[in-house]
């Protein structure tokens, strides 16, 4: 089956396993996919034990905030059946991808995770004109899940830098999007 939904590099997208959802990274590199999960989290605890995981294609700022650092309730996803198994999505998608996933490698630190595509279906996509504002907000929520945990200078340095990006190229949803993360950064 082609992976039609997934670019080549690092896509960005609201990985869900069960009633969970996070912002990930699939790897896409010469038709081969991966995800790198650290272990401890939700995420790598329920693909270790139930072996799939659903990409999630969503274009909310808020939401990449929302659910790096808090969960959403269990009304914000669907039960699908795929290949003989219950996965769940997030009910407000554009599209949806759901992959067997196989733990390849691992260590103290990470997992690394082999995708095997089961299903994708588009459900009504849109075009998404390139907004900085947008993808500011995507890695300063990266930078951010990792600066709670150490405090590093660097990271806070790097959020700032994407916080005025997105405060000088965003709009409204990214406005309230940084302001959530803000929040949750000066709350952990």
């Amino acid at each position: 089956m082609a992976v039609g939904l997934l670019a080549g590099g690092i896509n960005e997208v609201i990985a869900t396993t069960d009633c969970n959802a996070a912002p990930m990274g699939i790897i896409n590199r010469g038709g081969s996919l991966h995800m790198v999960l650290f272990r401890g989290s939700h995420t790598a605890k329920n693909i270790v034990r139930d072996r799939w995981v659903v990409a999630n294609f969503v274009f909310d700022p808020v939401i990449y905030v929302r659910t790096a650092f808090d969960d959403l309730p269990l009304e914000a996803f669907v039960r699908e059946e795929v290949s003989g198994l219950t996965v769940s999505r997030l009910r407000d998608v554009e599209a949806w991808a759901a992959f067997a996933a196989d733990v390849e490698r691992s260590s103290e630190e990470a997992i690394i995770v082999r995708l095997t595509l089961m299903k994708e279906e588009v459900l009504g996509l849109r075009l998404h004109p390139v907004n900085r504002g947008f993808y500011s907000i995507v890695d300063a929520t990266v930078h951010a899940t990792r600066y709670v945990r150490n405090r590093d200078p660097w990271l806070g340095r790097l959020i700032e830098h994407h916080a005025g990006l997105a405060r000088k190229c965003g709009g409204p949803r990214e406005w309230e999007a940084l302001e959530l993360l803000l929040h949750y950064m000066n709350n952990r």
